[in-house]
Formats: structure tokens, C-alpha cells, sequence
């Protein structure tokens, strides 16, 4: 059991070292369709790249001044 449980961790450590090499297309597979309004097809790189609604930019409004909170009527104390 113990000699099995050695060999399972030697294996998942050394499929974590794969080869690190940069993606490529498999031979004979189709490009996206371009979509229907378009000129011209998206690049790869064009279909990887997230766009504004995927990534939005942060916004960093400081609290200027401390504000009075309204009660809120929702907002009870626990129940014992």
C-alpha cells in the first residue's frame, strides 16, 4: 500500500513537469467562422484578449468624508 501511494505521488509530481512550449493549432483543424458583421476574420490573438466587459477597470473612488448610515429595519440582532 505504501509503495503504491509513493508511486501515485512520483507520477502526479512528474506530470506536473510537462514541456512548456507555445500553443499551436492541430493540423486540419478549422479556424473559427468569422462572425456574421465582420470584414475579416479575428486573429488568435484577437480571440484570446478579453475585451472591456470581461476585464473591467477598477475604479478607485476614496471615501471623501465619513457618512451618517441610514437604520435599516431588515438589519436585526441575532435570535438566541
Amino acid at each position: 500500500m505504501r509503495k503504491l501511494l509513493i508511486v501515485a505521488a512520483l507520477a502526479t509530481v512528474l506530470a506536473g513537469c510537462g514541456s512548456k512550449k507555445p500553443l499551436t493549432r492541430v493540423a486540419g483543424d478549422e479556424v473559427p467562422p468569422a462572425p456574421a458583421l465582420a470584414r475579416t476574420a479575428p486573429t488568435s490573438e484577437e480571440l484570446i484578449t478579453p475585451d472591456d466587459q470581461a476585464r473591467p477597470e477598477r475604479q478607485d473612488e476614496i471615501l471623501k468624508q465619513s457618512e451618517e448610515r441610514e437604520d435599516d429595519k431588515f438589519d436585526l440582532p441575532p435570535t438566541t
